[in-house]
C-alpha cells in the first residue's frame, strides 16, 4: 500500500474518522443497488469504504495526486470503482459522468476552502443528479438553509435555493476529525427540483440582482440596484413601486419571491429594449 503523508493544511485536509457519522451520513444518501454514486475529496478513503459497498459503480475526484494514487491501489481490482486524480473544479464531470438524468448521487466531505466554487458547480450539473448530501464548514450550511431577515441569509441560500430543496441533516464536531478542525461541520441533503421554486425570467437577470442586493449590506435595496446598474434609477424606482417593495428595505428582508417578482420586471424592461 502506498505510504500515507500527513494531512496537508493547505488543502484544508481534516479527514473523517468517526464511523458513527459515517454511517450517518450513508443513511442520509438513502442510497440503493442500482445507483451511481460520485465522492468528491475521498481523502483516505473512510466515507469510500462503506460507499463501494452500495452503488452499481463509484467516482472518486482526488485533487492530492498522493492520496489519488493510494486509492487506485486500493482499489484496483475493483472495476466499479475509478479514481479521477483531478481538480473537480476544472474536471468535464458531464463528460466523465454522462448526461443521463438524476443517474448519480453525490456523498461527500467536501474541502472546506473550495466548497462555495463546488456547490456552484454542482448547481450547474444538477440534472445529472438525484440526490447530493455533503458536509461543509457549520457557517455555510447555515447560510445555505437560512431565512429571510437574519445575518447568514444571503446569495447562497438564494441561489442553491432556487434549484434544491436543502435540508440541514446533523451537526458534526471538530472531534470527528484527524486532524481536528476549529469549527464545527454540518452536514446536509439537496434534493434537485425539476423547474426553478419560483419563476425569476431570466435567470442570469436574477443572479445579478440577488448579487446586486447583498454587495454593501448596510446600504438600501434602491442605492444597492441603482449600484448594480441594472436599470436606470427612474426605472428601478418604478419596477420597486410596482413589484410593492419599499426600496429603504436591505436586501436580507426579501423573500425569494420578492427577489423573483424583480427579476422578472428587470427581465421585461430589457425585452422590451432590445
Amino acid at each position: 500500500m502506498t505510504a500515507l503523508r500527513r494531512p496537508l493544511k493547505a488543502l484544508g485536509q481534516n479527514f473523517l474518522v468517526d464511523g458513527n457519522i459515517i454511517a450517518k451520513i450513508i443513511r442520509a444518501a438513502e442510497l440503493t443497488p442500482e445507483e451511481s454514486i460520485l465522492e468528491i475529496g475521498p481523502g483516505r478513503g473512510a466515507l469510500s469504504d462503506l460507499l463501494v459497498q452500495h452503488g452499481r459503480r463509484l467516482a472518486l475526484v482526488e485533487y492530492d495526486h498522493a492520496l489519488a494514487a493510494a486509492l487506485k491501489e486500493r482499489y484496483a481490482e475493483n472495476d466499479r470503482v475509478t479514481v479521477i486524480d483531478g481538480d473537480v473544479l476544472a474536471l468535464d464531470l458531464a463528460g466523465v459522468l454522462g448526461t443521463e438524468p438524476a443517474a448519480w448521487k453525490v456523498v461527500a466531505n467536501l474541502p472546506y476552502n473550495i466548497s462555495t466554487p463546488i456547490l456552484f458547480r454542482l448547481l450547474e450539473l444538477r440534472g445529472l443528479f438525484s440526490r447530493l448530501v455533503l458536509m461543509l464548514q457549520r457557517e455555510v450550511g447555515e447560510r445555505l438553509v437560512a431565512s429571510p431577515d437574519c445575518a447568514d441569509y444571503g446569495v447562497t441560500t438564494l441561489l442553491l435555493g432556487l434549484w434544491f430543496d436543502i435540508r440541514r441533516e446533523f451537526i458534526v464536531p471538530p472531534t470527528c476529525f484527524h486532524p481536528r478542525p476549529k469549527v464545527e461541520s454540518a452536514v446536509l441533503s439537496f434534493v434537485p427540483l425539476v423547474r426553478p421554486r419560483v419563476e425569476v425570467g431570466d435567470e442570469a437577470v436574477f443572479r445579478k440582482v440577488v448579487k446586486g442586493a447583498f454587495a454593501m449590506r448596510r446600504k438600501t435595496l434602491s442605492n444597492c440596484l441603482k449600484a448594480a446598474e441594472l436599470a436606470s434609477p427612474d426605472e428601478l424606482s418604478g419596477i420597486l413601486e410596482r413589484c410593492g417593495i419599499d426600496g429603504k428595505r436591505r436586501g436580507e428582508t426579501l423573500s425569494m419571491e420578492e427577489f423573483a417578482a424583480l427579476s422578472r420586471s428587470l427581465t421585461l424592461l430589457q425585452a422590451q429594449g432590445r
